[in-house]
Protein backbone atom coordinates (compact mmCIF):
# COMPACT_ATOMS: atom_id res chain seq x y z
CA UNK A 1 0.00 0.00 0.00
CA UNK A 2 1.16 3.02 -0.76
CA UNK A 3 1.92 6.00 1.64
CA UNK A 4 -0.40 8.23 0.21
CA UNK A 5 -3.63 5.47 0.92
CA UNK A 6 -1.87 4.35 3.99
CA UNK A 7 -1.83 7.40 5.97
CA UNK A 8 -5.01 8.47 4.11
CA UNK A 9 -6.93 5.40 5.47
CA UNK A 10 -5.74 5.51 8.77
CA UNK A 11 -6.33 9.77 8.61
CA UNK A 12 -9.71 9.17 7.75
CA UNK A 13 -10.61 6.77 10.17
CA UNK A 14 -9.30 9.06 12.79
CA UNK A 15 -11.30 12.20 11.71
CA UNK A 16 -14.15 10.22 10.97
CA UNK A 17 -14.38 8.95 15.20
CA UNK A 18 -12.62 12.36 16.56
CA UNK A 19 -14.90 14.66 14.80
CA UNK A 20 -18.16 12.60 13.48
CA UNK A 21 -18.16 10.58 16.99
CA UNK A 22 -16.53 13.00 19.80
CA UNK A 23 -17.91 16.23 18.46
CA UNK A 24 -20.74 16.52 16.28
CA UNK A 25 -23.04 13.62 17.41
CA UNK A 26 -23.46 15.75 20.88
CA UNK A 27 -25.94 17.45 18.17
CA UNK A 28 -27.40 14.22 16.97
CA UNK A 29 -28.20 13.15 20.57
CA UNK A 30 -28.69 16.50 22.26
CA UNK A 31 -32.70 16.29 22.05
CA UNK A 32 -32.48 12.71 23.92
CA UNK A 33 -29.52 14.31 26.67
CA UNK A 34 -31.61 17.52 27.22
CA UNK A 35 -34.96 15.47 27.93
CA UNK A 36 -32.88 13.30 30.48
CA UNK A 37 -30.51 16.14 32.13
CA UNK A 38 -33.07 19.00 31.59
CA UNK A 39 -30.70 21.21 30.23
CA UNK A 40 -32.69 23.96 28.08
CA UNK A 41 -31.65 25.76 25.03
CA UNK A 42 -29.45 28.45 26.52
CA UNK A 43 -27.27 26.12 28.55
CA UNK A 44 -27.00 23.01 25.50
CA UNK A 45 -25.29 26.01 23.67
CA UNK A 46 -23.10 26.65 26.02
CA UNK A 47 -21.82 23.24 26.79
CA UNK A 48 -21.68 23.13 22.78
CA UNK A 49 -19.72 26.40 23.20
CA UNK A 50 -17.40 24.04 25.79
CA UNK A 51 -16.65 21.93 23.30
CA UNK A 52 -15.15 23.96 20.80
CA UNK A 53 -13.15 25.95 23.42
CA UNK A 54 -11.51 22.46 24.04
CA UNK A 55 -11.23 22.14 20.51
CA UNK A 56 -9.40 25.38 19.92
CA UNK A 57 -6.94 24.67 23.22
CA UNK A 58 -6.08 21.25 21.78
CA UNK A 59 -5.18 22.14 18.09
CA UNK A 60 -2.85 24.91 19.55
CA UNK A 61 -1.19 22.55 21.60
CA UNK A 62 -1.36 19.63 18.88
CA UNK A 63 0.60 21.87 16.47
CA UNK A 64 3.25 22.44 18.65
CA UNK A 65 2.83 18.61 20.28
CA UNK A 66 3.43 17.27 16.83
CA UNK A 67 6.50 20.07 15.77
CA UNK A 68 8.08 18.38 19.09
CA UNK A 69 7.29 14.69 19.19
CA UNK A 70 6.15 13.69 16.31
CA UNK A 71 2.82 12.98 14.30
CA UNK A 72 2.58 9.38 15.44
CA UNK A 73 2.78 9.90 19.12
CA UNK A 74 -0.21 12.84 19.05
CA UNK A 75 -2.43 11.12 16.18
CA UNK A 76 -2.37 8.50 19.29
CA UNK A 77 -3.04 10.78 22.19
CA UNK A 78 -5.88 12.04 20.26
CA UNK A 79 -7.75 8.85 19.74
CA UNK A 80 -7.12 8.28 23.39
CA UNK A 81 -8.69 11.71 24.53
CA UNK A 82 -11.86 10.83 22.23
CA UNK A 83 -12.00 7.41 23.71
CA UNK A 84 -12.25 9.15 27.86
CA UNK A 85 -14.34 12.10 26.72
CA UNK A 86 -17.13 10.14 24.82
CA UNK A 87 -16.54 7.50 28.00
CA UNK A 88 -17.10 10.59 30.40
CA UNK A 89 -20.72 11.77 28.16
CA UNK A 90 -22.13 7.76 28.99
CA UNK A 91 -21.55 7.95 32.24
CA UNK A 92 -22.35 11.66 33.26
CA UNK A 93 -25.03 12.06 35.52
CA UNK A 94 -25.31 15.69 35.96
CA UNK A 95 -24.76 18.69 33.33
CA UNK A 96 -21.78 19.67 34.76
CA UNK A 97 -20.45 16.23 34.51
CA UNK A 98 -21.40 16.05 31.20
CA UNK A 99 -19.97 19.57 30.15
CA UNK A 100 -16.37 18.62 31.39
CA UNK A 101 -17.22 15.17 29.19
CA UNK A 102 -18.48 17.22 26.02
CA UNK A 103 -15.26 19.55 26.34
CA UNK A 104 -12.86 16.51 26.99
CA UNK A 105 -13.84 15.02 23.95
CA UNK A 106 -14.02 17.78 21.82
CA UNK A 107 -10.53 18.41 22.21
CA UNK A 108 -9.64 15.46 20.44
CA UNK A 109 -10.56 16.85 17.32
CA UNK A 110 -8.01 19.89 18.30
CA UNK A 111 -5.28 17.29 18.85
CA UNK A 112 -6.09 14.94 15.45
CA UNK A 113 -6.07 17.38 12.91
CA UNK A 114 -2.26 18.46 12.75
CA UNK A 115 -0.11 15.48 13.09
CA UNK A 116 -2.49 14.13 10.39
CA UNK A 117 -1.10 17.09 8.32
CA UNK A 118 2.28 16.71 9.35
CA UNK A 119 2.08 12.99 8.46
CA UNK A 120 0.88 13.71 4.66
CA UNK A 121 3.34 16.72 4.72
CA UNK A 122 6.51 14.31 5.00
CA UNK A 123 5.51 11.05 3.34
CA UNK A 124 3.05 11.51 0.56
CA UNK A 125 4.67 12.84 -3.04
CA UNK A 126 3.83 17.09 -3.38
CA UNK A 127 1.43 16.53 -6.16
CA UNK A 128 -0.80 13.98 -4.09
CA UNK A 129 -0.48 16.34 -0.75
CA UNK A 130 -3.77 18.48 -0.79
CA UNK A 131 -5.95 15.87 -2.46
CA UNK A 132 -5.09 13.15 0.09
CA UNK A 133 -5.40 15.78 3.18
CA UNK A 134 -8.83 17.01 1.62
CA UNK A 135 -9.52 13.18 1.31
CA UNK A 136 -8.49 12.73 5.40
CA UNK A 137 -10.76 15.74 6.38
CA UNK A 138 -13.91 14.06 4.86
CA UNK A 139 -13.89 11.54 7.44
CA UNK A 140 -15.63 14.00 9.28
CA UNK A 141 -18.87 13.32 7.21
CA UNK A 142 -18.36 9.84 7.35
CA UNK A 143 -18.59 9.49 11.46
CA UNK A 144 -21.65 12.15 11.41
CA UNK A 145 -23.07 9.71 8.43
CA UNK A 146 -22.19 6.62 10.48
CA UNK A 147 -23.46 7.75 14.01
CA UNK A 148 -27.17 8.47 12.09
CA UNK A 149 -28.23 4.70 11.89
CA UNK A 150 -26.63 3.91 15.24
CA UNK A 151 -28.76 6.44 16.90
CA UNK A 152 -32.29 5.16 15.16
CA UNK A 153 -30.91 1.55 15.57
CA UNK A 154 -29.98 1.63 19.10
CA UNK A 155 -33.32 3.79 20.04
CA UNK A 156 -32.72 6.66 22.07
CA UNK A 157 -29.94 4.95 24.47
CA UNK A 158 -27.56 7.99 23.69
CA UNK A 159 -25.51 6.45 26.76
CA UNK A 160 -24.60 3.06 25.00
CA UNK A 161 -23.72 5.22 22.00
CA UNK A 162 -20.84 6.92 23.24
CA UNK A 163 -19.72 4.14 24.40
CA UNK A 164 -19.65 2.26 21.65
CA UNK A 165 -18.05 5.01 20.01
CA UNK A 166 -15.04 5.14 22.95
CA UNK A 167 -14.48 1.68 22.06
CA UNK A 168 -14.17 2.40 18.15
CA UNK A 169 -11.65 5.44 19.33
CA UNK A 170 -9.48 3.19 21.14
CA UNK A 171 -9.27 0.79 17.79
CA UNK A 172 -8.19 3.96 16.19
CA UNK A 173 -5.37 4.59 18.37
CA UNK A 174 -4.12 1.10 17.97
CA UNK A 175 -4.12 1.89 13.68
CA UNK A 176 -2.43 5.22 14.20
CA UNK A 177 0.46 3.50 16.05
CA UNK A 178 0.84 1.24 13.31
CA UNK A 179 -0.10 3.26 10.24
CA UNK A 180 1.41 6.83 10.94
CA UNK A 181 5.13 8.19 10.42
CA UNK A 182 6.60 9.58 13.64
CA UNK A 183 6.85 13.25 11.44
CA UNK A 184 7.67 16.56 12.88
CA UNK A 185 7.58 18.87 10.41
CA UNK A 186 10.48 22.23 10.35
CA UNK A 187 10.57 23.01 14.33
CA UNK A 188 13.04 25.86 13.82
CA UNK A 189 10.21 28.54 12.92
CA UNK A 190 8.59 27.85 16.43
CA UNK A 191 6.03 29.57 17.97
CA UNK A 192 2.89 31.31 16.22
CA UNK A 193 3.11 32.31 12.50
CA UNK A 194 3.14 36.02 11.49
CA UNK A 195 -0.58 37.68 10.99
CA UNK A 196 -0.89 39.35 8.24
CA UNK A 197 -1.91 39.21 4.21
CA UNK A 198 -3.39 35.75 3.27
CA UNK A 199 -3.18 34.47 6.60
CA UNK A 200 -5.31 37.35 8.51
CA UNK A 201 -7.75 36.96 5.57
CA UNK A 202 -7.92 33.24 6.61
CA UNK A 203 -8.91 33.67 9.88
CA UNK A 204 -11.10 36.71 9.39
CA UNK A 205 -13.22 34.24 6.73
CA UNK A 206 -12.98 31.01 8.92
CA UNK A 207 -13.90 32.30 12.55
CA UNK A 208 -17.47 33.81 10.37
CA UNK A 209 -17.80 30.22 8.29
CA UNK A 210 -17.09 28.62 11.95
CA UNK A 211 -19.36 30.70 13.53
CA UNK A 212 -22.42 30.32 11.09
CA UNK A 213 -21.92 26.55 11.23
CA UNK A 214 -23.11 26.25 14.57
CA UNK A 215 -26.79 26.65 13.74
CA UNK A 216 -26.61 22.76 12.42
CA UNK A 217 -24.03 21.46 14.23
CA UNK A 218 -25.21 22.22 17.86
CA UNK A 219 -28.58 22.83 17.10
CA UNK A 220 -29.96 20.84 13.78
CA UNK A 221 -30.89 17.86 15.30
CA UNK A 222 -33.26 20.37 17.73
CA UNK A 223 -34.97 22.21 14.91
CA UNK A 224 -35.59 18.65 13.03
CA UNK A 225 -36.76 17.23 15.47
CA UNK A 226 -39.20 20.15 16.65
CA UNK A 227 -40.25 21.25 12.86
CA UNK A 228 -41.06 17.55 11.10
CA UNK A 229 -42.29 15.94 14.61
CA UNK A 230 -40.13 12.71 14.21
CA UNK A 231 -38.24 13.60 17.73
CA UNK A 232 -35.10 11.57 17.70
CA UNK A 233 -35.64 9.75 13.99
CA UNK A 234 -36.29 12.89 12.68
CA UNK A 235 -32.43 14.12 13.78
CA UNK A 236 -31.44 10.70 13.09
CA UNK A 237 -32.36 11.46 9.62
CA UNK A 238 -30.74 15.04 9.26
CA UNK A 239 -27.78 13.62 10.56
CA UNK A 240 -27.49 10.80 7.61
CA UNK A 241 -28.08 13.36 5.33
CA UNK A 242 -25.46 15.41 6.60
CA UNK A 243 -22.53 12.60 6.41
CA UNK A 244 -23.87 11.57 3.01
CA UNK A 245 -23.29 14.74 1.59
CA UNK A 246 -20.43 15.55 3.29
CA UNK A 247 -18.47 12.96 1.11
CA UNK A 248 -18.40 15.38 -1.48
CA UNK A 249 -15.47 17.15 0.48
CA UNK A 250 -13.50 14.44 -0.56
CA UNK A 251 -12.92 16.10 -3.54
CA UNK A 252 -12.01 19.61 -2.28
CA UNK A 253 -8.47 19.15 -3.46
CA UNK A 254 -9.40 18.79 -6.61
CA UNK A 255 -11.67 21.30 -6.87
CA UNK A 256 -9.04 23.88 -5.83
CA UNK A 257 -6.44 22.52 -7.96
CA UNK A 258 -8.91 23.41 -10.75
CA UNK A 259 -11.05 26.40 -9.99
CA UNK A 260 -8.68 28.25 -7.23
CA UNK A 261 -9.15 28.52 -3.66
CA UNK A 262 -11.46 31.69 -3.66
CA UNK A 263 -14.47 30.55 -5.86
CA UNK A 264 -14.37 27.34 -4.44
CA UNK A 265 -14.65 29.32 -1.28
CA UNK A 266 -17.71 31.35 -2.62
CA UNK A 267 -19.85 28.90 -4.08
CA UNK A 268 -19.76 26.43 -1.09
CA UNK A 269 -20.87 29.60 1.73
CA UNK A 270 -23.38 30.47 -0.62
CA UNK A 271 -24.53 26.63 -0.75
CA UNK A 272 -23.89 26.74 3.30
CA UNK A 273 -26.33 29.57 3.73
CA UNK A 274 -28.75 27.89 1.58
CA UNK A 275 -28.77 24.57 3.46
CA UNK A 276 -29.27 26.70 7.43
CA UNK A 277 -32.27 28.15 5.93
CA UNK A 278 -33.53 24.98 4.53
CA UNK A 279 -32.98 23.41 7.80
CA UNK A 280 -34.11 25.82 10.26
CA UNK A 281 -36.77 27.80 8.10
CA UNK A 282 -39.55 25.01 9.06
CA UNK A 283 -41.58 25.92 6.17
CA UNK A 284 -40.99 23.34 3.61
CA UNK A 285 -42.17 20.70 4.86
CA UNK A 286 -39.95 17.50 5.24
CA UNK A 287 -38.15 16.89 2.17
CA UNK A 288 -36.44 20.02 1.95
CA UNK A 289 -34.92 20.35 5.59
CA UNK A 290 -32.79 16.76 4.93
CA UNK A 291 -32.03 18.01 1.47
CA UNK A 292 -30.54 21.17 3.16
CA UNK A 293 -28.78 18.72 5.66
CA UNK A 294 -27.00 17.11 2.29
CA UNK A 295 -26.28 20.45 1.13
CA UNK A 296 -24.97 21.35 4.43
CA UNK A 297 -22.35 18.69 4.78
CA UNK A 298 -20.72 18.99 1.52
CA UNK A 299 -20.48 22.30 2.27
CA UNK A 300 -19.02 22.39 5.69
CA UNK A 301 -16.32 19.57 4.85
CA UNK A 302 -15.75 21.47 1.26
CA UNK A 303 -15.12 24.77 3.19
CA UNK A 304 -12.99 23.23 6.18
CA UNK A 305 -10.83 21.53 3.14
CA UNK A 306 -10.56 24.73 1.47
CA UNK A 307 -8.97 26.67 4.97
CA UNK A 308 -6.61 23.10 5.34
CA UNK A 309 -5.27 24.45 1.61
CA UNK A 310 -5.38 27.82 2.37
CA UNK A 311 -3.18 27.32 6.03
CA UNK A 312 -0.77 24.43 4.42
CA UNK A 313 -0.09 26.40 1.59
CA UNK A 314 0.49 29.75 3.52
CA UNK A 315 2.97 27.62 5.40
CA UNK A 316 4.56 24.58 3.40
CA UNK A 317 7.17 24.05 5.99
CA UNK A 318 4.81 23.84 9.20
CA UNK A 319 1.85 22.32 7.53
CA UNK A 320 0.34 21.25 11.09
CA UNK A 321 1.12 24.97 11.73
CA UNK A 322 -0.70 25.96 8.69
CA UNK A 323 -3.86 23.87 9.40
CA UNK A 324 -3.89 24.58 13.23
CA UNK A 325 -4.50 28.51 12.39
CA UNK A 326 -7.79 27.82 9.95
CA UNK A 327 -8.94 24.93 11.97
CA UNK A 328 -8.95 27.05 15.17
CA UNK A 329 -10.18 30.16 13.95
CA UNK A 330 -13.37 27.96 12.85
CA UNK A 331 -13.93 26.46 16.25
CA UNK A 332 -13.21 30.28 17.69
CA UNK A 333 -16.18 31.03 15.92
CA UNK A 334 -18.18 28.26 16.78
CA UNK A 335 -17.43 28.50 20.16
CA UNK A 336 -18.68 31.75 20.19
CA UNK A 337 -21.51 30.94 18.05
CA UNK A 338 -22.78 28.08 19.32
CA UNK A 339 -23.73 30.22 22.84
CA UNK A 340 -25.21 33.25 20.52
CA UNK A 341 -27.56 30.88 17.85
CA UNK A 342 -28.76 29.41 21.64
CA UNK A 343 -30.24 32.19 23.21
CA UNK A 344 -31.36 33.68 19.87
CA UNK A 345 -33.14 30.34 19.69
CA UNK A 346 -34.91 30.98 22.91
CA UNK A 347 -35.41 34.59 22.82
CA UNK A 348 -36.69 35.05 18.91
CA UNK A 349 -36.93 31.93 17.58
CA UNK A 350 -35.80 29.50 15.03
CA UNK A 351 -36.92 32.18 12.13
CA UNK A 352 -34.76 34.60 13.60
CA UNK A 353 -31.52 32.97 14.42
CA UNK A 354 -31.21 30.80 11.14
CA UNK A 355 -31.42 34.26 9.33
CA UNK A 356 -28.92 35.47 10.72
CA UNK A 357 -26.65 32.53 11.18
CA UNK A 358 -26.96 32.15 7.21
CA UNK A 359 -26.13 35.89 6.77
CA UNK A 360 -23.00 35.55 8.50
CA UNK A 361 -21.96 32.57 6.13
CA UNK A 362 -22.38 34.63 2.96
CA UNK A 363 -20.19 37.47 5.05
CA UNK A 364 -17.35 35.43 5.16
CA UNK A 365 -16.77 35.31 1.61
CA UNK A 366 -15.75 39.27 1.41
CA UNK A 367 -12.30 37.90 2.54
CA UNK A 368 -10.16 36.38 -0.58
CA UNK A 369 -6.49 34.38 -0.39
CA UNK A 370 -5.45 36.26 -3.05
CA UNK A 371 -3.77 32.82 -4.70
CA UNK A 372 -4.00 32.48 -8.30
CA UNK A 373 -6.31 29.40 -9.68
CA UNK A 374 -4.09 26.07 -10.59
CA UNK A 375 -5.75 23.85 -13.06
CA UNK A 376 -3.49 20.90 -13.10
CA UNK A 377 -5.78 19.22 -16.31
CA UNK A 378 -8.62 18.44 -17.06
CA UNK A 379 -8.42 14.50 -15.76
CA UNK A 380 -10.48 13.66 -13.10
CA UNK A 381 -8.33 12.75 -10.19
CA UNK A 382 -9.09 10.07 -7.24
CA UNK A 383 -9.39 11.29 -3.90
CA UNK A 384 -7.60 8.70 -1.98
CA UNK A 385 -4.75 8.14 -3.50
CA UNK A 386 -4.58 11.73 -6.38
CA UNK A 387 -3.71 9.30 -9.05
CA UNK A 388 -5.00 10.35 -12.47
Amino acid sequence: MSPAMRIGATGFGLIAVCYGFARFAFGLFLPEIDGELHLGPSLSGLISGGSFAGYCIAIIASALLTERFGARAVAVGAALVAALGMAGIALAPTPLFLAIAVMLAGSSTGLASPPMAAAVAAAVRKSRQDVTNTFINAGTSAGVALSGPIALAIAGQWRLAFGAFAAVALVLAVAAMIALPDARGDRRAGGFPPIGGTMARLIAASFLMGAASTALWSFGGKLVSQQMGLGTAGSSLLWIFIGAGGIAGAWAGTLVNRFGLDPVHRVFLGLMAASILAVGSGVAGDVVPLVGGAVFGAAYVMLTGVYLVWGTNALPQRPATGLMVGFLTIAVGQTAGAPVFGMLLAGQGPGTAVACFAAVALLSGVFRSGASPSVTSNAPMSPITGCR
